[in-house]
């Protein structure tokens, strides 16, 4: 195991050449509705050889919607690959060529009916980096206007709204899992501590 002495800081953005893996090699194993799967040659940092098998993901958008009162909308889904109804922030993938705040606003409105006058990105997470490429915006939604949902054929989910306090308490008690909420809830804390700042931007609250 190699150790450094230098400050961390300095080390994150550091030369990583000795680390890095290059291709030589790549095949679809999988091709489905959106995700399709690759099996990869690559040669390591010593010069060996392994294989890769990964996942590739279109990319996704996760919403924190906050209301008047500060409260937050949230979902109920049944996620089948876990066999449990999880808690969630709004969230969907990126169509081709589509913007995350394009995407963001999209997927707010047709899964709770809400739109929002007013956006804020907060960051972008990577949720699954050993088995994926997924990565997943991160927004911020205020200026909230309600509206009729428009659900997607074959997707049913429950609406609600929930305090702060009730998600962090959910999360602890572990009725809230999902990773990329718990992520969410990190940046709101974050910022409603004054911790980190965000960029709003004014945006018409149409449907899109």
């Amino acid at each position: 195991m190699t150790t450094h002495s230098a400050p961390a800081d300095a080390l994150v953005d550091a030369d990583d050449r000795h680390l890095r893996e290059e291709r030589i090699a790549s095949d679809e194993v999988y091709k489905g509705h959106f995700l399709s799967m690759r099996r990869d040659r690559v040669r390591l940092p010593d010069g060996r050889e392994a294989a890769r098998e990964y996942v590739v993901h279109p990319g996704a958008v996760m919403i924190v919607p906050i209301l008047p009162d500060g409260r937050l909308v949230v979902e109920r889904q049944y996620r089948y690959p876990v066999s449990r109804t999880m808690i969630e922030f709004p969230a969907g993938k990126l169509d081709p060529g589509e913007g995350g705040l394009v995407c963001a606003q999209r997927e707010l409105f047709e899964e709770t009916g809400y739109r929002a006058t007013r956006w804020a990105k907060a960051g972008v997470m990577h949720p699954v980096i050993g088995y994926a490429n997924e990565f997943i915006e991160v927004w911020f939604a205020d200026g909230l206007v309600a509206g009729e949902r428009q659900l997607d054929e074959g997707e049913f989910l429950d609406v609600f709204e929930a305090t702060q306090a009730q998600l962090e308490g959910w999360m602890r008690d572990g009725r809230l899992t999902d990773a990329k909420t718990i992520v969410g809830m990190m940046w709101l804390a974050q910022w409603r501590s004054g911790a980190c700042t965000l960029t709003w931007t004014e945006v018409p609250a149409s449907p899109v």
